[in-house]
């Protein structure tokens, strides 16, 4: 496997979510494409779900891509929000770190603040405003299962 991309559903939020995104990682759109633009007439929507996100992609400054799309109801669709994943990003940097964990826990929950851990010279979690979830990392000098010099 080359690389590996996150793709993530929102409840008609989609928008709203990559704004902020956008904000934390920096970058453009590769695309953004709305119910109304493949054709969401003919597949039956009406009313606000065809201004609702099909897809939209993000490009990270590593080249992996943010992806997400809203779930319509009107469609049968159910978004259950869990806690079965997280995204996990691989700074370049403790300051790094320390900023793309701020930005996303702007209005959202810390789990676990940065610090020092086994695997990381920084390691945190948190859930971000619209409920999902990432793990912030800089591995630094650190050497996971190493022991630590006397």
């Amino acid at each position: 496997m080359q690389r590996a991309h996150i793709y993530v559903n929102f409840a008609g939020n989609s928008e709203e979510a990559f704004e902020f995104y956008r904000q934390v990682f920096g970058g453009d759109y590769m695309g953004v494409f709305r119910y109304r633009d493949m054709g969401g007439e003919q597949m039956g929507l009406s009313g606000s779900d065809l201004d609702k996100i099909m897809h939209i992609a993000l490009p990270l400054p590593d080249g992996t891509l943010l992806m997400a799309t809203d779930v319509l109801e009107s469609t049968g669709q159910k978004l259950t929000q869990g806690n079965n994943f997280y995204i996990y990003v691989e700074t370049d940097s403790a300051d790094e770190a320390r900023r793309l964990f701020d930005g996303l826990s702007n209005g959202g929950a810390v789990e676990m603040d940065l610090a020092r851990t086994e695997w990381a010279e920084q390691y945190g979690s948190l859930r971000d405003r619209f409920g999902v979830q990432w793990m912030v990392s800089y591995t630094g000098n650190v050497q996971f299962g190493a022991q630590p010099a006397a």
